[in-house]
C-alpha cells in the first residue's frame, strides 16, 4: 500500500524508499506522484501541490530529478543516480560522446553553456545558445530532453515569478545543472566499473521487486533508452 503524498517531506522520502519516483501516471499501475496524491492537491487555487513541491523536493536533497522516465519527469534516489548514470551515458562522459561523433554540435552548446554556468535558469540557457526569436536556433525542448535522457544533464530547481504582494504565480522556471554539479564526479562515476547492461538490470530487478505486478518487458521499455 503506497502512501498518499501531501507534503514535498512525504514525496522525498518515498524517493529514499522507492529509489525512482515517476511524476506522471504510467503503464505500471501506482508507480507516480499523480496516482498518490489527493486529488484536491494536484490542481489547486489556494494550496501548494505536487507541482509546487518540485523544487522543494530537489533542495532537501539525495535526489535528482529531471525528464528521464520514458522522456517524462521522474525523481532518482541518491542510491541509484550511480547506476543510472552508467547505463544512460553508455560509458561515455559527454566529452568523450561529442568526441567520437555520437552528440551533435548543436547538444554540446547546451550542454557546454550549462557545465559553464553550473546552474542556469532555462531562459537564460535558450538566450545564451540562441533558442530565441533573434537568436533563430529551435528544437532546444528536444536537446534538453535528450540530455536528460542520457544522463548529462538534471533539473536542480524551479523559481516562479512574485507579484508585488510577495505571492509566488504561473509555471515554475527550470534551473539546469549537472548530476556532478550537485554530487562531484567520484560520486557520479562510482559505477562506471560496471557494464552498462548490469546497470541496466540492476534497475530492471529492482523496480520488478518493488512492483511485483509489472511485467519485466514494460519495465524494460520504460527504462530502456538506446543512448547509442
Amino acid at each position: 500500500m503506497m502512501p498518499e503524498l501531501d507534503s514535498p517531506q512525504k514525496i522525498s522520502s518515498l524517493v529514499k524508499e522507492l529509489g525512482f519516483l515517476p511524476f506522471f501516471k504510467n503503464p505500471i499501475p501506482g508507480f507516480s506522484i499523480e496516482e498518490m496524491t489527493p486529488p484536491q492537491l494536484w490542481f489547486s487555487d489556494s494550496e501548494d501541490g505536487p507541482w509546487e513541491w518540485k523544487g522543494p523536493v530537489i533542495r532537501l536533497g539525495g535526489c535528482i530529478y529531471g525528464k528521464f522516465f520514458a522522456g517524462k519527469a521522474c525523481y532518482i534516489s541518491e542510491d541509484w543516480i550511480p547506476d543510472f548514470l552508467n547505463y544512460r551515458r553508455d560509458g561515455y562522459d559527454f566529452d568523450s560522446r561529442y568526441d567520437c561523433g555520437l552528440a551533435s554540435r548543436r547538444d554540446m552548446d547546451v550542454y557546454g553553456a550549462v557545465e559553464r554556468y553550473g546552474d542556469v535558469l532555462s531562459k537564460k540557457l535558450k538566450s545564451v545558445c540562441g533558442y530565441t526569436k533573434a537568436g533563430g536556433q529551435k528544437g532546444f525542448d528536444g536537446i534538453i530532453t535528450r540530455l536528460q535522457m542520457q544522463g548529462y544533464i538534471c533539473i536542480s530547481d524551479f523559481e516562479y515569478m512574485v507579484d508585488k504582494k510577495g505571492n509566488k504565480y504561473g509555471w515554475g522556471v527550470a534551473r539546469y545543472s549537472t548530476p556532478e554539479k550537485i554530487f562531484g564526479y567520484d560520486f557520479t562515476s562510482s559505477a562506471y566499473s560496471r557494464e552498462p547492461e548490469e546497470s541496466f538490470e540492476r534497475i530492471v530487478l529492482h523496480i520488478c521487486k518493488t512492483f511485483p505486478a509489472a511485467e519485466r518487458s514494460v519495465v524494460e521499455r520504460l527504462w530502456g533508452y538506446n543512448v547509442r
